[in-house]
């Protein structure tokens, strides 16, 4: 088989190689036998050096309340109740359910006295324990907190202020246009980014991919957690990365948004959803 004949096989009518960038990263981020490995002593050094999360340093900090809320719904009843609203409103979130919502999406478990890693555990799973995804959130409808930009430190499970004022006119610019009202509708919007050299600096492009995984691992814990204190969630994909970006003061380079999710009541009403039960759907 010629090299004209394969890259057809490949890439069938393809307009250009560019449209097929996302395969080309696939294939060079697998695993190999004889790939990308760093010795366990140069991991460790490099993660004595990293702190858990950004300090934020200098910035306000609001302490949250103990985690708990909502906890006490069963996995099944979380499960099956998740549903993507077709639309928010903002009602008045309690701090104690933002904090168990930031708690279940990233929230430290456990200690690591007893073991070899050098991280404590999170509700996530996460490769060689990095923890490579930053969180924030933006939003005025949180009883107890101001309007405006605020981050998410999990080792401390607090928030630093980072910019005051109703910030929704300026994030819309950043959300693809039939979800801009989003900004203006949710009670909170969650940013997730990547400190992609967490990762990488261990796994080369598999950690990228890690990363990705990381943030799909945090969004559904999000999602069950808001589903079990009857809000909405929605995902949101579309967006404008480099606006949403310099919103939060990135160079999108080294670290960058990678995923959103808006919180808040839920304008529309669904049908009670199925049960599954060993006979089957009820």
């Amino acid at each position: 088989m010629n090299d004209e004949t394969w890259s057809n096989a490949l890439f069938p009518d393809a307009p250009s190689d560019e449209d097929y960038v996302w395969e080309l990263f696939h294939e060079n981020s697998k695993t190999g036998r004889y790939g990308h490995y760093v010795p366990d002593d140069r991991v460790a050094s490099r993660m004595i050096r990293m702190t858990d999360s950004l300090s934020y340093e200098g910035y306000p900090v609001f302490d949250l309340p103990d985690p708990g809320e909502g906890f006490d719904v069963p996995l099944g009843e979380a499960l099956v109740g998740r549903v993507s609203p077709k639309g928010l409103e903002p009602v008045a979130l309690p701090l104690a359910q933002l904090s168990s919502i930031l708690y279940a999406g990233y929230g430290v478990t456990r200690m690591n006295d007893t073991t070899d890693f050098l991280r404590p555990f999170r509700t996530v799973p996460s490769g060689g324990a990095l923890y490579p995804l930053e969180i924030y959130l933006t939003g005025k409808h949180v009883d107890g907190l101001k309007a405006g930009l605020y981050h998410f430190s999990p080792p401390k499970h607090r928030l630093h202020q980072l910019r005051t004022g109703d910030l929704a006119p300026e994030l819309s610019q950043g959300l693809v246009e039939f979800q801009a009202d989003l900004a203006f509708d949710a009670s909170v919007i969650l940013i997730v980014t990547a400190l992609f050299e967490r990762s990488t600096f261990k796994y080369g492009a598999r950690g990228y991919r890690f990363a990705l995984m990381e943030a799909g691992h945090f969004a559904q814990n999000i999602n069950l957690a808001a589903t079990a204190l009857n809000l909405g969630c929605c995902n949101l994909g579309g967006f404008y990365d480099r606006t949403v970006d310099a919103f939060l003061g990135l160079d999108g380079l080294h670290q960058s948004t990678v995923y959103m999710i808006a919180i808040g009541g839920q304008t529309d009403q669904h049908e009670t959803p199925h049960r599954f039960t060993r006979e089957g759907r009820t």
